[in-house]
């Protein structure tokens, strides 16, 4: 569980699945199909990010992952602060490109 509090945070979903079988591939999809689903957006392969209004926010998040977890493979989940995402550095090759500005969220009350 991570700590409450009114900070706006980020939460990172890395995983590596198998796809070896037909069920592993239909597990993957279905994976990747409700972290979208939940407002998760793919930033690389394998790995989404979703932004989060608070630490209370991110926990309901936190548990609707655990819900749908692929029953083989490896799924981790990292909360960043603002403040975190906003030192990410991007490269391209050797140039480096700005980190892009946070998506804009409606946040329904």
């Amino acid at each position: 569980m991570i700590q409450t509090g009114y900070r706006a945070v980020w939460i990172m979903a890395m995983f590596d699945l198998p796809t070896d079988t037909k069920k592993a591939r239909k597990d993957y999809t279905e994976f990747r199909k409700n972290l979208m689903k939940d407002g998760f957006t793919m930033i690389q392969y394998s790995v989404y990010i979703r932004h989060c209004a608070s630490e209370e926010n991110a926990d309901v998040h936190y548990k609707r992952v655990t819900v749908f977890l692929p029953p083989d493979g490896e799924v981790r989940l990292l909360t960043i602060t603002d403040k975190q995402f906003e030192r990410m550095q991007i490269f391209w090759g050797k140039l480096r490109k700005p980190t892009p500005p946070p998506p804009r969220q409606l946040e329904l009350f």
